[in-house]
């Protein structure tokens, strides 16, 4: 079989997946509120901005991360944007997985990516 076709197949199988149904129905409810949307993009804004940072070396900016500790306590009072993150989480962790699998198979050492 085509590796390709085989790419297709997971990509079917990880739509299908409880993780990625959690996700997407997490998110669809999360997102109704408009003041709440705009606060899930801040954070999420603010959080790669924040990663970008290390990753490269750098340190994170004290005032970025004072801000994204803010914007999360406000979020955690929410059921709904609680409820997303944490099917977010669950499926970039399935993500992870399948990363570690084929990098593995590939010989490439996947560890960054999984943080392990």
């Amino acid at each position: 079989m085509n590796v390709y076709d085989l790419a297709h197949q997971l990509a079917g199988a990880m739509k299908d997946s409880p993780e990625y149904r959690d996700y997407m129905a997490a998110k669809e409810k999360a997102m109704e509120n408009d003041t709440q949307r705009a606060l899930l993009e801040e954070y999420k804004k603010l959080q790669f901005q924040i990663q970008i940072s290390m990753a490269g070396g750098g340190q994170a900016d004290p005032q970025e991360l004072e801000r994204l500790q803010k914007l999360a306590a406000v979020l955690q009072m929410s059921p709904e944007a609680t409820a997303y993150m944490l099917a977010e989480f669950r499926f970039q962790r399935m993500l992870a997985d399948i990363y570690k699998i084929l990098g593995d198979a590939a010989g490439i050492d996947m560890d960054l990516l999984t943080g392990r």
